[in-house]
């Protein structure tokens, strides 16, 4: 049993080490090489923990190569974009100008409903409100909606906002993220703020900060939450 557990530790920790390796996506944004490394791994990795006597190693040596060979093509399809397309493929424009295009649909092996199921998770119910849509080398559909439907933006209201960063998370658990506050530019700032309302650092549960000097604060207490301002901050 002991064996069996330290395989699966050793085996958990290279899948991750592998995975990461490999770079973030969400497995449906997989490129059609990345979704054959990963079932090919977890399928490898089952191997010798599934028979004890199958040695580790042959079980390690090729995830580790799968890992190095997803590496190399991935270097490969950002120099040569032509193997970039043989491999991934390339995305495929099914709706322009508000018309839908069938054949590329079949070539797709898209179905009508397919189509209607992917409008409707971009929050799209109507074919007719579809400016532009095309399929990326994922499977997912982008959407763009025609403009008399569209959303309008600030712009479109004639309302000028001054851009930001959003806010950052320069407290977590009554612990200081030091990154985040180099980034913030606001060392020093922190136990100002706490001061002024009455708060220690070991009772603060989320502390954010903003750009423009105001800070968000929630203790473990759970009672409301504190909004301060940096006076001294002048970004």
């Amino acid at each position: 049993m002991s064996i069996v557990l330290i395989r699966s530790l050793i085996l958990y920790i290279l899948v991750i080490f592998s995975v990461r390796l490999m770079g973030k996506r969400q497995l449906g944004e997989l490129q059609p090489s990345e979704l054959v490394i990963t079932i090919l791994i977890s399928n490898i990795a089952t191997l010798p923990l599934e028979d004890t006597d199958i040695p580790l190693l042959l079980g390690v040596t090729p995830i580790l190569a799968l890992v190095c060979f997803e590496v190399i093509v991935s270097w490969i399809n950002l120099v040569f974009p032509k193997f970039r397309k043989m491999i991934s493929g390339s995305p495929k424009i099914i709706i322009r100008n508000g018309k839908t295009d069938p054949n590329t649909l079949r070539e797709l092996r898209f179905s009508v409903d397919d189509l209607m199921m992917s409008l409707r998770e971009k929050e799209v119910f109507n074919l007719e409100d579809v400016q532009f849509a095309i399929v990326e080398t994922t499977g997912n559909i982008s959407v763009m909606k025609k403009q008399s439907v569209d959303t309008p933006d600030r712009n479109d209201l004639g309302l000028k906002m001054k851009n930001s960063d959003p806010p950052q998370v320069i407290v977590s658990d009554g612990k200081i993220i030091t990154q985040a506050v180099k980034v913030m530019g606001i060392e020093g700032s922190i136990e100002k703020i706490l001061d002024s309302i009455n708060l220690k650092l070991d009772e603060v549960f989320i502390m954010t900060a903003d750009t423009q000097g105001n800070f968000f604060i929630v203790d473990k207490d759970g009672n409301s939450p504190h909004i301060a301002k940096n006076k001294g901050e002048n970004k």
